[in-house]
């Protein structure tokens, strides 16, 4: 049977109104750990006390998408306005370009000095009619040494009284040996709220695979027996992500058990 069948028939088997354990980055199913809740706290105070540079570094697939997403929902469409950088991976000017885009802007300039100087200006329009903008980069750990120092000159620009341009970095540990490289030393020093996501304790692992289940609908069935949730957190070192992987593969192998 292709698995995709036996996913949907697990989940009418359990009574699941929606899959518990997709690996998809749902603000929805967000647990807030301590580390996690910590985690998002530090962007909102880096954000609203206007800090510029914020950065957030985390092991691969512990939340920090997923954090960004629920930070994101959170902000006040009526004052913020944000753009989203998924693939880091490009030129000084492609990443102008991306963030105006983001923005919402359509008509482009073309060379990397009159794209700044667009930004300059787009950014000093929002900010006269009262809107703060926020910059987000994901998997900022693949950003390259010259993209990154483009970033920090962004963060230069600002009015007599405030930075016009909130600056999120979101990355894989790999990031902090990027930031502590020499060539960088101004970036780091710009930075002035960073935080690290740490992977989930034992008692975190119960409290994240039931919250998880509830969310999807479940009435109290199936559990997870105390051996098998200390079998989970040491399989999966506390990772979220690791967490769903294998409670989705005991789930769906308990449904074959009871199928056969």
């Amino acid at each position: 049977m292709p698995r995709y069948l036996e996913v949907r028939m697990y989940q009418s088997f359990y009574g699941f109104k929606e899959m518990p354990f997709n690996i998809t980055p749902d603000p929805k199913f967000l647990y807030l750990s301590p580390t996690h809740q910590d985690a998002l706290q530090h962007l909102k105070f880096g954000v609203q006390e206007k800090k510029g540079f914020i950065v957030l570094v985390g092991e691969v697939g512990c939340g920090k998408t997923t954090i960004c997403r629920r930070f994101l929902s959170e902000l006040d469409p009526a004052r913020f306005d944000t753009a989203l950088i998924l693939n880091p991976r490009v030129s000084e000017t492609q990443m102008l370009k991306a963030i105006l885009t983001d923005l919402g802007e359509t008509k482009l300039a073309r060379s990397q000095v009159d794209l700044v100087a667009q930004m300059n200006r787009v950014l000093l329009e929002r900010i006269d009619r009262g809107r703060d903008i926020v910059l987000i980069i994901d998997e900022a750990q693949n950003l390259k040494v010259e993209v990154l120092e483009q970033i920090r000159l962004l963060s230069n620009l600002e009015t007599d009284k405030q930075k016009l341009l909130q600056i999120v970095l979101l990355g894989q540990p790999e990031l902090k040996a990027v930031l502590a490289r020499e060539d960088l030393r101004q970036l780091r020093q710009r930075i002035l709220v960073h935080y690290e996501l740490h992977p989930l304790s034992h008692t975190d692992v119960v409290h994240y695979i039931q919250h998880r289940l509830t969310l999807a609908g479940s009435n109290g069935w199936p559990t997870f027996t105390k051996w098998a949730l200390r079998a989970i957190h040491r399989g999966s070192g506390g990772i979220p992500r690791m967490v769903n992987n294998l409670c989705d593969k005991a789930l769906l192998s308990a449904f074959v058990r009871e199928s056969d």
